[in-house]
């Protein structure tokens, strides 16, 4: 059962995934680089898994929903540096 301290926890735990979604986002502005608006993109579905996790009052976080948010947020990350590090084509 979700209380009131917890809620409150995973709201500031979802604010700063907003807050790293942003400055993601910024130098991906910046930039053009796709690693940057990939991170953006990943922290910016967490921190609405974890808001959707705080109003909701879910019995367990153990729900497939979450764990499927969460295999997407992580995917895109290992993707993100996968990209990153791969060789360049000359040319």
């Amino acid at each position: 059962m979700n209380t009131i301290p917890g809620s409150a926890l995973m709201g500031a735990v979802a604010m700063a995934s907003g807050v790293a979604t942003l400055f993601f986002l910024r130098f991906w502005t910046q930039t053009r680089d796709s690693f940057f608006l990939l991170f953006a993109i990943a922290f910016g579905l967490d921190a609405a898994a974890r808001m959707v996790m705080a109003l909701s009052h879910v019995a367990d976080e153990s729900e497939p929903f979450y764990y499927l948010a969460r295999l997407v947020t992580f995917a895109l990350i290992i993707l993100a540096i996968i990209q990153k590090n791969r060789p360049r084509r000359p040319g």
